[in-house]
């Protein structure tokens, strides 16, 4: 009993130390690993907004001292909030705010809910659910869902994407998960 009660606790303790690498990389679709300090800044802020989460996907670039924004979310608020953190970064010379706010829908909000479910409620992808933003952001505009994110294995990639189709209300899903690069 001792013995599997270990071995669990091990098991445990190792999907709670992976998640994070997860979750870190995973910010964004379109937001790959920071090679500039600036990145890694911008990166750092964006995370941090309070209400930032899976049914958001924020995405930007660096140009010299430009930064530009993109991306989804369901809160106005956040859009403003990502440009007034990103423009008070030290180096920042300009922003570009091209972040689109999702219109309010109640058809959309039971998607977003009945796929959360589908997707995170699936034990092999249960594992994506781990730390403060799931590595599995999805985006819903009108009916037409949109997953972005990363995923492990392109069987994890492809798991997600027959979970969303499923979802009933759903019109179409466009699956932009991208596969964990591990070199």
């Amino acid at each position: 009993m001792k013995r599997t009660n270990r071995k669990l606790t091990l098991a445990l303790a190792g999907v709670i130390f992976a998640a994070p690498a997860l979750v870190q990389a995973s910010v964004s679709d379109k937001i790959t690993v920071p090679r500039t300090s600036m990145e890694k800044a911008v990166r750092h802020e964006l995370v941090m907004l309070p209400y930032y989460n899976i049914f958001d996907d924020l995405s930007f670039q660096v140009n010299g001292g430009h930064i530009t924004l993109t991306g989804q979310v369901t809160r106005p608020t956040l859009k403003s909030s990502a440009e007034n953190v990103v423009k008070h970064l030290e180096g920042v010379t300009g922003v570009t705010n091209n972040i689109e706010v999702l219109p309010l829908s109640p058809m959309d909000n039971r998607i977003r809910v009945a796929t959360y479910r589908s997707i995170y409620g699936f034990s092999a992808l249960q594992r994506y659910a781990l730390g403060a933003v799931p590595s599995i952001h999805i985006i819903v505009k009108n009916g037409n869902v949109t997953l972005t994110g990363v995923v492990a294995n392109e069987g994890d990639k492809n798991i997600a994407n027959i979970r969303a189709n499923g979802v009933s209300g759903v019109f179409s899903v466009k699956n932009e998960l991208r596969v964990e690069n591990h070199s």
